[in-house]
């Protein structure tokens, strides 16, 4: 790997470092791209060829997958973990929940059992999206 291969891959880490830490907040492509030291649309295409998605869809999923494990360890209504996880519209959440789960968040709280006493670490990973 070139020096300025890994350096590339290391702003792209940070950028996605940052996106795994501030899931909730309000994050945009020119915030990330600063974050990563490169133009918008150098991170976008970048971040795409690096991690195989895009980062608005990254963030996406990121934020399905905490909305998840909220949803089996909590008994939070599903508007109040929606905006929680950083999704400003139920409809939104609801949809993009269903693309990546294959389920409404309703459907998927109901064939989940509660898993308060299981660390979240392990249920996170056992209902993690294939």
């Amino acid at each position: 790997m070139s020096r300025e291969s890994e350096q590339q891959n290391r702003r792209m880490l940070r950028a996605r470092d940052a996106m795994d830490r501030q899931y909730a907040d309000p994050l945009d492509i020119p915030a990330l791209a600063a974050i990563a030291h490169v133009s918008q649309a150098h991170f976008i295409r970048t971040f795409r060829a690096t991690f195989g998605e895009t980062p608005h869809r990254y963030l996406q999923r990121r934020r399905v997958e905490r909305a998840m494990a909220l949803l089996i360890s909590t008994d939070r209504s599903i508007t109040d973990i929606c905006m929680s996880v950083g999704f400003s519209s139920l409809g939104t959440f609801s949809r993009t929940f269903r693309e990546i789960v294959g389920e409404s968040p309703k459907e998927y709280r109901a064939a989940h059992p509660h898993v308060g006493t299981v660390p979240t670490h392990f249920s996170m990973a056992w209902t993690r999206p294939r």
